[in-house]
């Protein structure tokens, strides 16, 4: 496959903040990659680098094998719909649907027109009169319908009720598959969003702690629950990422594939074993990155 985004040893300093902390990873075409962490983590920051809206302090990063800043041939070719985007005062979304369609040469208005309809937008009303899930609409059409060969969609759906998240995603999905494109999509409702993924990577304190395909990533861990003398020596040299306790059962997630042997083993000891889902696994990861010891939960167990 094509490489369009390498990002090599990329560094970015805000004084005494270090929002990117010598990252490093590349996407290929045509996937929908997830760019995932905690709020600070430094997903935005990496973004914006790479849309040429900000600069590195230090590293490389190439969108089709050329350097995006003043680049009108690369940024021509991308789109980066964000939360925070602004408008003029007086703009309406027809205005912001008028300037994308010039803007993206690959814009299908007959795919917006649907779009609008689908999320009830009224594409006359003022946008700074607009509720924030119908900004946040005005954004996801954008990023649809200009059909760019690399989008970006930094947490641009946060003020989406769950029905209208769940159209963007069903819609994200259709047209992806009929339309190819790289997305890069970056969120904290990680649940919502694992089935679209391909590939998903993790920041944490600006540094990547996952970089890895979802179908790799699914069985990375499971969560061993049962009595806790059992459930600790079934454990017992294997990387434990978090630990919870009630009374004598426990909650165990461990890194690492169970093999037939193991399931034996678990079976016999009568200990459970339950799949950690993706939000799960990248919480886990994000807190053992932060130094965070597991807790032992006096309640019930989650």
């Amino acid at each position: 496959m094509t490489t369009v985004i390498e990002v090599h040893h990329l560094t970015k300093r805000y004084r005494d903040v270090l929002a990117a902390d010598d990252v490093s990873f590349t996407v290929e075409q045509n996937t929908i990659c997830g760019l995932l962490g905690r709020n600070g983590a430094g997903k935005t920051t990496v973004m914006s680098i790479l849309t040429a809206q900000n600069f590195a302090t230090s590293g490389q990063v190439r969108v089709f094998g050329e350097d995006p800043y003043e680049n009108a041939r690369v940024l021509s070719r991308m789109c980066f719909v964000r939360e925070s985007q602004k408008y003029p005062e007086d703009a309406t979304p027809t205005h912001a649907f008028r300037i994308a369609r010039l803007f993206y040469p690959r814009w299908d208005q007959a795919f917006a027109d649907r779009l609008i309809a689908d999320f009830r937008l009224p594409v006359t009303k003022t946008i700074k009169k607009l509720s924030r899930g119908q900004l946040s609409a005005v954004g996801v059409i954008i990023g649809l319908a200009s059909r760019a060969e690399i989008t970006f969609f930094d947490e641009p759906y946060l003020g989406l009720d769950a029905v209208a998240r769940q159209i963007f995603y069903d819609r994200l999905l259709a047209d992806y598959a009929e339309h190819p494109r790289t997305i890069i999509l970056s969120s904290h409702l990680i649940d919502e969003v694992a089935n679209l993924l391909e590939r998903v990577i993790v920041l944490d304190a600006g540094r990547i702690i996952m970089d890895a395909a979802t179908d790799d990533v699914r069985d990375q861990a499971v969560a061993i629950v049962g009595d806790t003398a059992a459930v600790d020596a079934f454990t017992a040299g294997r990387e434990v990422i978090h630990h919870e306790s009630l009374g004598r059962v426990s909650s165990v997630t461990v890194l690492g594939r169970l093999d037939a042997a193991d399931r034996a083993r678990l079976a016999e000891a009568g200990l459970d074993v339950a799949p950690v889902s993706l939000q799960q696994l990248i919480v886990r990861l994000t807190q053992r990155a932060s130094g965070q010891p597991s807790p032992t939960v006096e309640g019930a167990l989650r």
